[in-house]
Formats: C-alpha cells, sequence, structure tokens
C-alpha cells in the first residue's frame, strides 16, 4: 500500500468525469484497477501529507507533474513558423565572406614583400625612369620572340626600335612632350620637328629571346643648331655592353618641309637637360660615297613604303630606311656575317608616295668566297627613282658566332 500510494503521487492520474463513470467500469483489468485505486478514499494521514507535498529524493525537492505543467503553461508559447523564419542567418553567413577575404588580402600583401629572384624584379613594360641627377633617362625591354630572326638573335631593326622607343619616353618623362612626334610644347606652336641627319652605331653582341637589356641615352649640344643624342645598351644581368650609338638631330618645319634654327624658346626648354660630355661613339670621319648604277654590285628597284612605315610626321620612320638599305645587300652575307657597325647619313626625307631604289657595292671580300673572309665592308645609297638621295651609308659585317648546334648562321635542317 505505501508503494502504491507513493507511485500514485509522482505519476498521478486525473480522475475520471462523472460522464464516464460507467465507462470505466467496461475497461480492462489493468485500467480498473488503476480507477479502484484512485477511488480508495487514504484514512493515514501520513501519506496523504506525502501525496499533496513535494517529493523528494536524495535530499532534493522534485516537481510534480502538474506542477511541471502549470509552469509549462507560464512560459510564452514560440512564434508561428513563416517563411521568413525558416531562412538562414544571414549575418553569419556575410561574416564568414568576409573574414575570407581580408585573410586573403592580407597573404597577397605579404607576398609583394618576398624576395624574388634578380630577373623579376625587372619591369620590362615600365616607362623608364631618370637617373644620374635628372639627365640620363633609363629604361627596360625584353626581347619577344618576334623580334628575333633565323638566328635565334634580335635583328638590327629590334635595336634602332628600341633606342628609338627610349628617346621619345626620354622627352615623355621629362614633360616636354608636346603634340608632335618627341616634339616640345614651344617646337608645336612653331610647327616644328625634330628630323636625324645621322646616326652611327656599334653593334658588338646581339641580345636572344627572352634576354632583358638596358638602355640609356641621353643628349647634349651639337654646334649652333643641333641635338646630340647618345645610346648605350646593356645586358641587364650582367651589365655587358651590347650596343652603342649616337645621332645627330636638326630641326625642320614640319609645313614648308625646311630645315630650321632652334629659337630661343626651344633652347631654354631644352638646354637644362644637355649633358657637357663626349660622344658614345668616336665619330667616323671617312667620306661616305655616292654609289651609281655603275659602281654598286647589287641594284633592287620599286620599294615603296606602306601606311604603316609612316610616323604621326607622315614621314617614313628612319628605322624602316634601314631595312631597305639591307635588301640589297647580297644573301651569303646575310647567311654567313652579322651586322657589326653602321653610319648612315640622312639626307632627303621619303614620303608616303615615293618609290625608291636600293644600292649595295661590297668591297674587300669575294662573294663567292666568303667561309674565307673575315669582316666585310658594304657602301649603301637609298635613292629615289629621279636619282635624289635619301641616305648614304657604310655598313661592317664580321663573321656569325657558332650557335649550340654547332652551324655558323645556319638553322640545323630537319633529318630524314
Amino acid at each position: 500500500m505505501v508503494a502504491t500510494a507513493a507511485t500514485a503521487s509522482l505519476f498521478p492520474v486525473p480522475s475520471p468525469s462523472p460522464d464516464a463513470g460507467g465507462a470505466g467500469n467496461k475497461l480492462g483489468g489493468g485500467h480498473a484497477n488503476l480507477g479502484v485505486l484512485k477511488s480508495k478514499p487514504v484514512t493515514s494521514g501520513g501519506l496523504k501529507a506525502k501525496a499533496q507535498a513535494p517529493s523528494k529524493i536524495n535530499g532534493s525537492t522534485v516537481a510534480t507533474s502538474v506542477e511541471s505543467l502549470k509552469l509549462e503553461d507560464d512560459l510564452p508559447s514560440p512564434p508561428p513558423r513563416t517563411f521568413i523564419n525558416q531562412l538562414p542567418d544571414w549575418s553569419m553567413l556575410l561574416a564568414a565572406i568576409t573574414t575570407i577575404f581580408l585573410a586573403a588580402e592580407k597573404q597577397w600583401m605579404m607576398l609583394d614583400w618576398k624576395p624574388r629572384r634578380p630577373d623579376m624584379l625587372i619591369d620590362p613594360f615600365g616607362i623608364g625612369k631618370i637617373v644620374q641627377d635628372g639627365l640620363v633617362f633609363r629604361e627596360n625591354f625584353s626581347i619577344r620572340s618576334y623580334e628575333i630572326g633565323a638566328d635565334r638573335t634580335a635583328s638590327i631593326e629590334t635595336v634602332m626600335n628600341h633606342l628609338q622607343e627610349t628617346a621619345l619616353n626620354h622627352v615623355k618623362s621629362a614633360g616636354l612632350l608636346g603634340d608632335g612626334f618627341g616634339s616640345t610644347p614651344e617646337m608645336c606652336k612653331k610647327n616644328l620637328i625634330w628630323v636625324v641627319t645621322r646616326m652611327q652605331v656599334v653593334v658588338d653582341r646581339y641580345p636572344t629571346w627572352g634576354d632583358i637589356v638596358q638602355v640609356d641615352t641621353w643628349v647634349s649640344a651639337s654646334g649652333k643648331n643641333g641635338m646630340r643624342r647618345d645610346w648605350v645598351l646593356r645586358d641587364c644581368k650582367t651589365g655587358e655592353i651590347l650596343t652603342r650609338a649616337s645621332s645627330v638631330w636638326v630641326m625642320m618645319n614640319k609645313l614648308t618641309r625646311r630645315l630650321s634654327k632652334i629659337p630661343e624658346e626651344v633652347r631654354e626648354e631644352i638646354g637644362s637637360y644637355f649633358v657637357d660630355s663626349d660622344p658614345i661613339l668616336e665619330e667616323d670621319s671617312r667620306k661616305l660615297t655616292k654609289l651609281d648604277d655603275n659602281t654598286a654590285d647589287y641594284i633592287l628597284t620599286g620599294l615603296s613604303p606602306r601606311w604603316s612605315d609612316l610616323d604621326v610626321n607622315q614621314h617614313v620612320n628612319n628605322v624602316k630606311y634601314i631595312g631597305w638599305i639591307l635588301e640589297s645587300a647580297p644573301q651569303p652575307i646575310l647567311e654567313s656575317h652579322e651586322l657589326t657597325s653602321m653610319t648612315l647619313e640622312y639626307r632627303r626625307e621619303c614620303g608616303r608616295d615615293s618609290v625608291l631604289d636600293s644600292l649595295t657595292a661590297v668591297s674587300g671580300a669575294d662573294i663567292g668566297n666568303l667561309a674565307d673572309s673575315g669582316h666585310v665592308e658594304c657602301k649603301h645609297l637609298l635613292r629615289l627613282e629621279n636619282g635624289a638621295e635619301i641616305v648614304r651609308g657604310r655598313t661592317e659585317w664580321r663573321p656569325k658566332p657558332v650557335n649550340n648546334f654547332g652551324f655558323v648562321n645556319q638553322v640545323p635542317a630537319e633529318s630524314t
């Protein structure tokens, strides 16, 4: 009986309603006995008190199920489930994404401070910089695959284009570039442009594909109305001098196409950039002789400029003249020798509608026996069809070095 009363106090069963009295007698034995237990009066006051008082287990008060139901009724009910409150917590997702981006940015910033190989510190695409107290301009170039020839080395046209690009960027970096092709603001006001009258180049070694070359250039006065520009081209890794060049420039009115003196306003613009130094190359004082149909060994006719050969001043780029001059050079020389020096005198400009002839005379060598020849010298003339001279020139050639395949100047033939 004591055990039954204790069980009843821990697990109370609600009393059946008056209407369900008869139904309780129809229930099975187990349920009928529970009903009998609930309906029996309890005569022991102690048991009755224990049934009403909170139960204790191991000295701790335990709430009955009735009290638990009352406490649950007092708690606020949760909000109804809707589409909005079923969505995920977007704030936590955004916080996670932000953390990832901040970590990636930190790693990226740390990469910029990591040590790199010396060749990675070179920026071949940069415009260059002014060095040596603002008097010398320096720029780096990477030799591209389309700038090399069959010998796997850069062509003379590639070298000359790098020299010309450095000269123009020098004017731009100095803040003197006006609206023309290397013209200063005062030159633009007076319709003046620079034209080259003499170019002297010495090539000690040609760079190869993938090499990084460093070009330094500076300007000096040349007489009363001229400007001299010098270049030094080095191997960026070793510092070896590859090419030296010196040139003389004068001013021409782009409307009248006549040479002009340097105005005082222009002299004030450019005078502070002149370097008081000797030319990088000792001037070749040998006279450049004129060729004609009788003295030339090779003549190529019918050369004409394309639209892409013109610069912004509407005349043929001076580098294009070099290509035309070499067009008439004999093929055996081009195959067995490489150009080591060149001296050019520009006498007249060439327009878009001009038709030219290229003349070459070879001296000091037998074309049929170039294998036994050392240095070869050639004289050149580029002229209009009417005989007017455009460029006089002299080139010197040396035997080509043996390449990695053990061949001189040739690409190894395919094996059969």
